[in-house]
């Protein structure tokens, strides 16, 4: 497959050389930033733990320490994320929107939406690894009602495989009657079907829905739900028909409006910068006219702003 990061493996990679590199960064007077930034977005993940363990061989302290310690603000939140490995990074954002009062449900809705049924399963073993809880016990807890009945089922990350041609157009009539073709929605069928059936059959229901009631399913759903429950199934068909899309619609409205959601812009450059950043740019520009550097480069400003567009990987 190809690979569609922005992000790649630096080619003559030597961690010993970079923890060097990174340790004189951020000696003496004040801190080369430029130097830390430019660094660590041009090596992957992978390449920067092993800049950690190296770092700590050589300097008896801990990396992400001692960038803390030197830097700060946006840049500073932006760094440490780029320094935690990929799935430890989704289990601790998973954490941090269900603990203490109140749930961060966008992040909740964006993750568990969009990840993959290996990833989901992944996330599962290193939240209880690192948070010594249930992932879904936790979710379970701070949900309620249709809402966390298809959190529940996404989190088993077990959809099914393929196309079932069979049921193409019966899952399209379910959904219909379910919602368009009655009094009141039975959110049960709209849970079943658009939470365990793959991304390839889910694309062609959507497209025989259309057919039957002249409508897409995301108008639908907006027309028949509410609250939590309509963007987590809006999130799953969004993700369905194409996950860049998705989420250049998420990083277009993190920033294009009264203040940019920076948690939002750093998790979704973070997370997906060794996935499908390529993409998402190409989905951005289609979909607004505008490119995704450019767009950063109006709503951010710093090393913050810096470090975004080197990990953007170049104007498009």
């Amino acid at each position: 497959m190809e690979y569609r990061g922005s992000v790649r493996p630096f080619v003559s990679f030597n961690a010993k050389h970079d923890a060097e590199v990174l340790h004189k960064a951020m000696k003496g007077i004040g801190t080369h930033e430029d130097t830390v930034l430019m660094l660590l977005t041009s090596r992957s993940n992978d390449q920067r733990q092993q800049i950690k363990t190296a770092y700590k061989k050589a300097y008896g302290k801990d990396l992400v320490s001692a960038l803390k310690s030197e830097i700060s603000g946006l840049f500073e939140d932006l760094i440490v994320a780029l320094m935690m490995p990929p799935i430890s990074y989704d289990a601790t954002q998973l954490h941090k929107a269900i603990k203490g009062a109140g749930t961060d449900d966008q992040v909740l809705i964006e993750i568990v939406a969009s990840r993959s049924g290996e990833q989901i399963k992944e996330i599962i073993k290193v939240y209880k690894k690192e948070f010594g809880g249930k992932l879904e016990k936790d979710i379970y807890g701070d949900t309620d009602g249709h809402y966390r009945k298809l959190l529940v089922i996404l989190l088993q990350g077990s959809r099914e495989e393929g196309i079932d041609e069979d049921n193409v157009e019966n899952d399209a009539k379910e959904l219909y009657a379910a919602g368009k073709g009655k009094f009141g929605t039975d959110e049960e069928k709209f849970i079943t079907i658009l939470g365990n059936r793959s991304a390839e059959h889910l694309q062609r229901v959507f497209a025989a829905y259309k057919k039957l009631s002249g409508c897409d399913i995301e108008d639908s759903i907006k027309s028949e739900t509410t609250g939590n429950l309509e963007n987590l199934l809006l999130a799953v068909v969004k993700c369905a028909r194409s996950v860049p899309d998705f989420f250049a619609e998420t990083l277009y409205k993190s920033m294009r409006r009264a203040g940019t959601d920076d948690e939002t812009l750093t998790r979704v450059m973070v997370s997906r910068s060794e996935e499908d950043l390529l993409d998402i740019k190409a989905s951005f520009k289609r979909m607004y006219g505008t490119s995704l550097y450019s767009t950063i480069q109006e709503d951010t400003n710093g090393y913050y702003q810096k470090t975004l567009l080197y990990l953007c990987g170049g104007n498009d």
